[in-house]
């Protein structure tokens, strides 16, 4: 199966979990995680419709980014270390990980105009995660409101890899419910009108409660 027939498998999943949650499929984007990918499957998901890219090591991204350059939305979705932000921070669109200060801060610098940030929670917990805790958002967020450069579009969480159905939307809507907490605040640096989560394994589950991005990698563009 080529990545045009996975993705019309996974719009057809995303059709069924919007119309389950009385969404429209529109509301959700697709962000084809290709780190584990060749640069010509990545192109080969480009020509298939995918308009929104996911990298999460500042060097794939800068090889895939040279190869297919801004036809697409390039995502930063994995740990970003802060020395790491000057590599990649005119090609994205997006950063997914934002987790502490000094990252908000270098980015700030490092930017010459306002980057889109998802602000990266532990829902879960597990300590293997990155990411603050819920009790943390508010303030974290709060406290970014100096840095000209850091626009908090949304939340991004990731899920634990389990079966259990009824944990797993547990930790998305509760990540929902924080975003519309800080969404409530009327912030104008953090309007966080966004959520990103849901990958390969449960992104039915959080387009039903609540998902605006969903990060698909193996799914939709296998893993070699």
């Amino acid at each position: 199966m080529n990545v045009e027939q996975r993705l019309q498998r996974i719009d057809s999943s995303i059709e069924q979990a919007c119309e389950n949650a009385g969404r429209s499929p529109g509301d959700v984007k697709v962000v084809a995680v290709t780190k584990y990918v060749t640069i010509e499957r990545a192109q080969e998901a480009v020509t298939a419709g995918i308009t929104h890219l996911g990298e999460n090591r500042d060097t794939g991204l800068t090889e895939k980014y040279e190869a297919i350059g801004n036809r697409v939305d390039w995502h930063f979705i994995g740990s970003l270390q802060t020395r790491k932000v000057k590599q990649i921070i005119d090609k994205v669109s997006y950063i997914h990980s934002l987790d502490r200060h000094s990252l908000a801060v270098e980015i700030d610098k490092r930017a010459d105009k306002p980057v889109n940030c998802f602000v990266q929670v532990n829902v879960s917990g597990e300590e293997s995660k990155h990411g603050i805790s819920p009790e943390e958002v508010r303030d974290f967020i709060i406290s970014l409101q100096e840095l000209v450069n850091i626009n908090v579009v949304g939340l991004m969480t990731m899920a634990p890899h389990t079966q259990d159905e009824a944990f797993l939307r547990s930790c998305f809507r509760n990540l929902r419910m924080l975003q519309e907490e800080i969404k409530a605040l009327g912030l104008p640096h953090a309007p966080c009108t966004e959520l990103s989560m849901g990958m390969s394994n449960d992104f039915q589950i959080a387009i039903e409660e609540g998902a605006t991005f969903v990060r698909i990698g193996t799914a939709l563009v296998g893993n070699d």
